[in-house]
């Protein structure tokens, strides 16, 4: 007993002490980030721990856009406090967290995130405590293990996240020639791949989606287990999986992720229905230029709906439910809202689509039908509708993948730019015909009702 003890001191000792020589730091005339390129709350808050007497630094993703020019979204920090440590020095935090404990601090309006150092993952079959931090698959399910800053460098995911900013010195530590990769555009997993893979399988979607993000290849040996583990997705929560996937969808880069992660065969348990609309001139076609609007739209900083999103992807998976219920003799609208219902109630149980987006959705596709019926006072109403923008941006993409007829998109242009007197000559010829022949007699008021009701009983397959 007391020898496997020393046996594992001095096994865990060795590869540090040889990874310790492999230290990079790089002053700041070499890698050009300032000081004043940090947020002032960051800046406090690292500082403020130093101050304390703890080590503290940037690390992550922040570093890591810097570098490439880009702004951050967010910045981490990273330090040796324990997350009690850190609630003592600052008032206004919370520990979070119970797979690994963290510390939001609260500045201002800003909330910033910060971690204790992560030591070695528990990988001793022998250990009892060791073997219930991970599931059947190798996934980690809790990692409360602190450690000091190499060790924390070693459980970060990719090289190029493992960089280390301090603020003070204005210096970056490189452990594991993250620094390098980066410039040579090489997206490295740290450690053994298949392993690391196993401990949280979000990270194929998130290799795939940084590569796309930051025009980087995946390293030979990264990418070479990627299609043989990505069963493994659908043994994390499907609440993980939603938030990973928003973020590929709201990159900027969505279309060559979408393309990517079907090329490797990532999207199966996540959207399986891209294997069939990719198959098909149109479906691809409306998926490809919702996409690329969308990756425009972001590059502008303009907003964009994630459940507008969702109803493009899941559109096709819709429509096609929707047709073979009509071929079974389902009306028209009763199909659309039964296929609405079965399609998101399966997303649901694959990628928790939070409920908040289900009426955006849902109202959108049910607008559709609505763009066809120009008679009446159906296109006044329709244009009421709140949601009536992002339903008409959706008709427009169908119209242009050549799903529906050009026509109904140039119609609907044009009574948008009009004024209300030319918007009245433009609704067809029979819509004033039927609406004398009601006034004539009560025996046509059935007829006259139904074909100005709030959707249309017969309105056309789509």
């Amino acid at each position: 007993m007391i020898r496997k003890f020393l046996s594992k001191v001095f096994n865990r000792q060795a590869p540090v002490s040889k990874s310790l020589s492999k230290l990079s730091i790089i002053p700041s005339k070499s890698h050009g980030i300032r000081r004043s390129q940090i947020a002032p709350c960051v800046l406090k808050i690292a500082l403020n721990l130093q101050q304390a007497g703890f080590s503290a630094y940037l690390v992550g993703g922040a570093v890591r856009d810097l570098l490439l020019g880009l702004i951050p979204k967010d910045f981490d920090v990273a330090t040796n406090a324990t997350p009690e440590e850190v609630h003592k020095i600052f008032r206004r935090s919370r520990i979070i967290g119970r797979r690994f404990r963290l510390v939001h601090v609260m500045c201002g309006a800003e909330t910033v995130e910060v971690s204790t150092f992560r030591g070695p993952s528990p990988d001793d079959e022998d250990d009892p405590a060791s073997i219930q931090q991970i599931d059947q698959h190798g996934r980690l399910l809790h990692d409360n293990v602190f450690g000091n800053q190499e060790e924390d460098a070693k459980r970060r995911d990719f090289t190029v996240n493992a960089l280390f900013y301090d603020p003070a010195k204005e210096e970056i530590l490189d452990y594991l020639n993250g620094y390098e990769d980066l410039k040579a555009k090489k997206m490295r997993i740290i450690g053994d791949p298949v392993q690391r893979f196993r401990e949280d399988p979000v990270r194929l979607l998130r290799a795939v989606r940084l590569a796309a993000k930051l025009d980087m290849q995946i390293e030979t040996e990264t990418a070479k287990p990627i299609g043989d583990l990505a069963p493994l997705l659908q043994n994390v929560p499907a609440s993980r999986l939603f938030d990973e996937m928003l973020k590929l969808l709201l990159s900027g880069h969505a279309l060559s992720c979408v393309v990517e992660l079907r090329a490797r065969g990532l999207h199966h348990g996540l959207l399986p229905m891209l294997d069939v609309i990719l198959e098909q001139p149109m479906g691809e076609r409306f998926i490809t230029l919702a996409l690329q609007n969308t990756d425009e739209r972001v590059r502008q900083n303009k907003p964009v709906s994630p459940g507008f999103l969702f109803a493009i992807l899941l559109w096709h998976e819709v429509l096609s439910y929707w047709n073979s219920l009509q071929t079974t003799g389902e009306k028209p609208l009763p199909a659309l809202f039964k296929a609405m219902d079965h399609i998101l109630s399966l997303q649901h149980k694959k990628l928790a689509i939070p409920r908040r987006f289900d009426a955006v959705i849902q109202e959108i596709w049910a607008m559709q039908p609505r763009f066809e019926a120009r008679v009446g006072r159906k296109p006044f109403r329709l244009l009421a509708h709140p949601r009536f923008r992002a339903a008409f941006d959706f008709m427009l993409l169908r119209c242009e993948s050549g799903e529906l007829n050009t026509e109904y998109g140039d119609w609907w242009k044009a009574f948008l730019s009009a004024d209300n007197a030319a918007r009245e000559k433009m609704l067809p010829m029979q819509a004033a015909a039927k609406k004398g022949r009601r006034k004539r007699g009560r025996k046509k008021s059935s007829s006259s009702s139904n074909t100005d009701s709030e959707y249309p009983i017969d309105s056309p397959s789509i």
